[in-house]
């Protein structure tokens, strides 16, 4: 589990290049049109050996600059909400702004740590052009050049000071299942179908995850957690029709669980949104099912179950290895089949292969089907383990590792999962020198 930073700021004061150089990939797309950030906004980064998630705001900015007003005041309040330190970037080529104070007077009012970051500041005129940022009222800043990245490594520091220390938490061993999907996919009424209109609460934990309901439920003969992310906040002011948002939402929900039930409308397909979901879900090596709802309103005759899992598991590739289950919130079909799905979910991924008994198979079958030789050499594995990670990590021993190719990873992985059951579970495995 994270910490999680937000970075807020108005348009274009170079948010995105931040973003891609604390998460050192090039997600989201840099382009100096207002509002082209699409889609990838979150990502986790580490310094110093502490990891972090990091989230980009500028989430889905459209029109001008009066639209923006309500914009921006959505984006703020989702960093309020969600992050535990905020990144308040602006623009030192533009100086102090409206907009700017208009941001600075919601974030003043803020108990949490807030990093004023001043962007664009290569040279030592734009420096002393930056005392102009006291003004805020947010005492000190920090400068940078988000494009060459000098002054981020401060930044980082002190970031890294301030976040909170993270309690590994005193939970239990249940399962921590979220359940998660688009607004409208039917959340609440699975969760209402699961635990009935009377709520078996045996126990509401407080505080654990902020406003996601954290439920203990028996029921079925399952003790588990519940991370609900169904009831979170429908204030008037985050319209739910805002993907951008329901995603972000979802975010904290996914770091803390050990499963994610993700729920898509039988009567959309698979989009994009529920893409971005399984993404997120997967890159933080969460279990997965999927629960395809509404299912008793979909024309059979035109889709079949077949049809649909195909569909769904081309979108999800290469992890297709993932329970995916028609259910019916409203009439409660398969419900229990899908709690009993996550539990299983949930062992796997706790699996343990003991060393011995994963050499004696998969040496075996190596040696039936070896590395391909690349360049004429040859590639010979001797040896391999299971990492003692919290979830499932392997790392195969070889002569040559970096001359194994990922079709082959790809085997080795699908072997793995077909022997020693991973269904729903992300795998990694690493190919190091002996």
């Amino acid at each position: 589990m994270g910490n999680i930073v937000a970075i807020v700021g108005r348009p274009n004061v170079g948010k995105s290049t931040l973003f891609n150089r604390l998460v050192q990939r090039r997600e989201a797309i840099v382009d100096a049109v207002s509002g082209v950030t699409r889609d990838r906004h979150y990502g986790k980064t580490d310094w110093n050996g502490r990891e972090f998630s990091v989230i980009d705001t500028g989430g889905y900015v459209v029109g001008s600059d009066d639209v923006f007003e309500a914009e921006i005041d959505k984006q703020v309040e989702l960093a309020i909400d969600e992050a535990d330190a905020i990144i308040f970037m602006v623009d030192v080529e533009s100086g102090v702004t409206g907009m700017d104070e208009a941001v600075a007077n919601l974030l003043r009012k803020v108990k949490k740590p807030i990093f004023l970051v001043i962007n664009k500041v290569d040279n030592a005129d734009r420096a002393t052009n930056a005392v102009e940022f006291y003004a805020l009222g947010l005492g000190e800043y920090y400068t940078i050049a988000s494009i060459n990245g000098s002054g981020t490594g401060d930044l980082l520091d002190a970031i890294i000071k301030a976040l909170p220390k993270i309690e590994e938490e005193e939970m239990d061993e249940l399962p921590r299942f979220a359940v998660v999907g688009r607004p409208n996919a039917g959340k609440s009424s699975f969760i209402n179908a699961l635990i009935g209109e009377e709520r078996y609460i045996v126990t509401d934990i407080a505080g654990t995850t902020r406003d996601s309901n954290h439920t203990k439920y028996n029921r079925f003969g399952f003790d588990f957690n519940l991370v609900d992310t169904a009831g979170i906040r429908k204030k008037s002011k985050v319209k739910d029709d805002l993907e951008f948002y329901s995603v972000m939402r979802s975010v904290r929900a996914i770091e803390y669980s050990d499963v994610c039930i993700l729920i898509i409308d039988a009567t959309r397909g698979f989009e994009g949104q529920d893409q971005n979901i399984f993404w997120l879900a997967e890159k933080n090596k969460k279990g997965v099912v999927i629960l395809v709802n509404k299912w008793d309103l979909v024309e059979k005759d035109t889709h079949t179950t077949k049809e649909f899992e195909a569909n769904i598991r081309k979108e999800t590739a290469p992890f297709t290895d993932v329970p995916i289950i028609f259910v019916s919130a409203l009439t409660k079909q398969r419900i229990f089949k899908a709690i009993e799905t996550a539990v299983e979910v949930f062992e796997n991924r706790k699996k343990k292969i003991t060393t011995s008994k994963l050499n004696e198979t998969m040496l075996e079958i190596i040696k039936q089907n070896s590395p391909p030789a690349y360049k004429g050499k040859y590639v010979k594995i001797k040896y391999c383990m299971q990492l003692p990670t919290a979830t499932p990590q392997f790392v195969f021993f070889a002569n040559l590792p970096q001359y194994i190719r990922d079709p082959y990873k790809r085997y080795i992985e699908n072997k793995l999962r077909e022997i020693y059951d991973f269904t729903g579970v992300p795998i990694v495995i690493y190919f190091r020198k002996k």
